[in-house]
């Protein structure tokens, strides 16, 4: 009897100390081995006893087994034997250091930083559990990673390497701080050195990497279509659509029924064109013009009536649903709708008849506004403009239409002046466009300046679209409490605001924040003063920065940018699923005077559809960067003239004057002097000599090397630098 009770008593300590080292880690998984291990058990009795007791734990239920004879606790165990731990749930943003930030689901609260040695087994995107470590005077908050709740990426683009009997991918994305084993089993014919997408199949515990597979080869680093497929399959886009999608793309009948037409008003005799980029396909949008009796103007924006060929639940809609946006590479366009309806049955193209979803209005001479219509139409563009064509007939040339062309371009003009005096902000954009031989190759670059012709037709697309959010979002509309999808852009950031002036300071410039109306007057007039500068560039791009993201939600807030109290998308539905969600809305509320819709359903896809205009900006700029980098290989060595476009821990970065390249003169390469970071100012300065290099001066650099897979460029300062330097004008 004795003997009974003492061994009793070893099995309620037994469970205690096993309870305890569950309740230490409640979500991280272990095994009997793992828990013999931590309590110093090396004897097979002892082990014996230890699997049977977690057996009896799970069948008591304050176990879980999560994989055969592997445990975590469950939430009976935490509840009467758990910690008083904080727990909060995010979304990681991992580092390339391995270190991560943890951002709360609520929006709420200060990001929680993660040492590198507590991120469990996330990865950046994940999101995730953190138990948060007690907070001390005047820290940050800090927290452990303890489980993965959803797993944000799973396939990952990298070089796949075969060494010294070690298989392993090595993925391009830098936040990612560990390889990929592969098992030999699963190189699926890859071969050493390749490009490949590794599919993660499992972190086991105790690992320092996740194994995985291969699902794909790209095939040989460096070139075009590898790296161009690599930026696209890094971000889980597909390049392809989904047979069933192309099959229900074909059966689509390209002929217009007649009943259709007699539904529609006609617009088949008014003058209509489009105008876009030379090299566009996809023409989505065009503009009417017709002479009215009372002698007022009759403007029509078109667009394509993609909801008309593309119904809701169908597989082409759930696929343009998951993408989101057309995304455009430096070399190649990859669409949102098959190319049968984007470049063909949707597509505006002249002499075709195309059925169109338009706002149209009656206007004066001063483009006031005296009514407008919103509907189904049917059109027929008798004349396809590239922007080229347009700007030579408002600077003095000759060109088919040109009366009409200029009556668009006077009609444009009064209504940007009407903006621009209600408090629209005037932001300039400069974009890098690359001369491509018949291999890809860039062989030479030119900036992309938005001018005049641009201008005529983002004026007419903008009064469509605020046109369409006021009549379904203002008060006095019938439709105000339905749902409806707006493009929101909220107030700058104070503190980016804050750093801006800083910058602005230092450059010679300055901006009035005491109410919006001088903030916005101060970045019209900075933007006029700084056209033609060395910093002109810098200055809009930081600019840009200061100002919050737009982005797609059914609670309208106005567009700060803009000044419109009222704004949607509405203008480019072959290319962005927003658009199309609007068409369908305005059709369901205006046309079949239906009901409202679940808002919760579409904001949901308002937050995806910002997230995938978000994902395909990055692949744009990757894109970019890459060309950017393979321009400048063959250059290593030649002398180029830059500016100053930051500063980091790491160095300067330099943009290059004639094509916009970015790279990095590190520390080491800066001549005369040791130098140290004044992150504050925006400069760093000479140790002994005290000589100050800040945002917006301009060097001479030589391009010392460029590695065209990490899409980076470094570049040494030349000894007769900074190149002298103009005064600068405040106001």
């Amino acid at each position: 009897m004795p003997k009974k009770k003492k061994i009793e008593n070893k099995l309620s300590t037994f469970t205690s100390v096993i309870l305890g080292i569950f309740a230490d880690a409640p979500f991280r998984p272990k095994n009997y081995k793992q828990v013999c291990k931590l309590m110093g058990i090396k004897d097979q009795a002892g082990k014996d006893v230890v699997y049977n007791l977690l057996i009896d734990l799970k069948d008591k239920g304050l176990l879980q087994e999560t994989r055969p004879y592997s445990y975590v606790m469950s939430a009976a165990g935490m509840a009467q034997f758990g910690p008083k731990t904080k727990y909060v749930e995010g979304t990681v943003e991992m580092k390339s250091t391995g270190k991560a930030y943890v951002v709360l689901d609520d929006g709420g609260g200060e990001d929680i930083f993660i040492a590198a040695n507590n991120t469990y087994k996330a990865l950046h995107g994940d999101r995730v559990r953190v138990a948060m470590f007690p907070k001390r005077n005047n820290s940050k908050p800090e927290g452990e990673i303890v489980e993965v709740l959803q797993r944000r990426h799973t396939e990952f683009v990298g070089l796949l390497n075969i060494s010294h009997g070690y298989v392993y991918v090595r993925p391009d994305v830098e936040w990612m701080p560990v390889d990929i084993f592969i098992p030999r089993g699963e190189l699926h014919g890859a071969k050493d050195g390749q490009k490949v997408i590794a599919h993660l199949l499992d972190w086991p515990d105790g690992s320092g990497n996740p194994f995985g597979e291969i699902v794909r080869v790209l095939g040989k680093p460096g070139e075009n279509d590898v790296e161009m497929e690599s930026i696209l399959a890094a971000h889980e886009y597909p390049i392809d659509f989904p047979e069933e999608v192309e099959r229900e793309a074909d059966r689509i009948p390209v002929v217009i029924k007649g009943d259709e037409i007699k539904k529609r008003r006609d617009f088949r005799s008014v003058f209509t064109v489009t105008i876009d980029p030379a090299d566009a396909k996809d023409f989505d949008d065009a503009i009417s013009l017709r002479k009215m009796d009372n002698g007022h103007w009759e403007v029509g924006v078109h667009i394509a009536d993609v909801s008309h060929y593309v119904r809701i639940g169908s597989a082409i809609d759930q696929e343009a649903l998951a993408r989101g946006t057309s995304v455009y590479l430096v070399d190649r366009t990859i669409p949102m709708l098959p190319e049968k309806l984007c470049n063909n049955v949707c597509s505006l193209r002249p002499d075709e008849e195309k059925l169109t979803f338009s706002v149209v209005f009656e206007m004066d001479d001063e483009a006031k506004i005296y009514d407008r219509w919103i509907g189904k139409t049917i059109i027929k563009s008798c004349r396809r403009y590239a922007y080229e064509e347009v700007q030579a007939m408002i600077e003095g040339g000759e060109g088919d239409y040109k009366e009409e062309i200029l009556t668009f371009h006077r009609l444009a003009t009064k209504l940007r002046e009407q903006r621009m005096a209600a408090g629209s902000i005037n932001f300039h954009s400069e974009e890098v466009r690359f001369i491509l031989d018949e291999n890809k190759k860039p062989i030479d670059t030119y900036i992309r300046v938005q001018n005049e012709s641009h201008e005529l037709i983002e004026d007419f697309m903008l009064l469509a679209n605020r046109t369409v959010a006021e009549t379904f979002g203002k008060p006095e509309s019938q439709w105000h409490n339905h749902t409806f999808v707006y493009r929101v852009h909220d107030e700058p950031n104070p503190e980016k605001l804050n750093k801006f002036m800083l910058l602005l300071s230092r450059l010679g410039y300055s901006l009035d924040i005491s109410n919006r109306d001088k903030l916005v007057r101060s970045y019209n007039k900075l933007f006029e003063d700084v056209e033609g500068k060395g910093e002109k560039n810098l200055i809009e791009s930081v600019a840009v920065r200061t100002m919050a993201k737009a982005v797609y939600s059914t609670d309208n807030i106005g567009h700060y940018g803009l000044s419109f109290d009222y704004y949607t998308h509405f203008t480019s539905p072959i290319r962005r699923y927003p658009d199309l969600m609007v068409h369908r809305l305005i059709e369901r509320y205006l046309l079949e005077h239906q009901g409202s819709v679940n808002k919760k359903d579409y904001e949901e896809m308002c937050k995806h559809a910002s997230e995938m205009e978000k994902q395909a900006e990055d692949m744009e700029r990757q894109s970019v960067k890459y060309k950017q980098a393979e321009y400048l290989q063959d250059k290593i060595g030649q002398v180029f003239e830059g500016l100053v476009s930051g500063v980091s821990k790491w160095g300067l970065f330099v943009e290059l004057k004639d094509n916009k390249c970015e790279g990095l003169v590190r520390y080491e390469n800066l001549p005369g002097d040791i130098y140290y970071l004044d992150d504050d100012n925006f400069r760093v300065i000479g140790q002994d000599t005290g000589h100050v290099i800040q945002l917006g001066d301009e060097v001479r650099i030589r391009v010392k090397a460029v590695d065209l897979f990490k899409h980076k460029m470094d570049f040494e300062m030349l000894a007769d630098w900074p190149m002298p330097k103009k005064k600068k004008k405040r106001y």
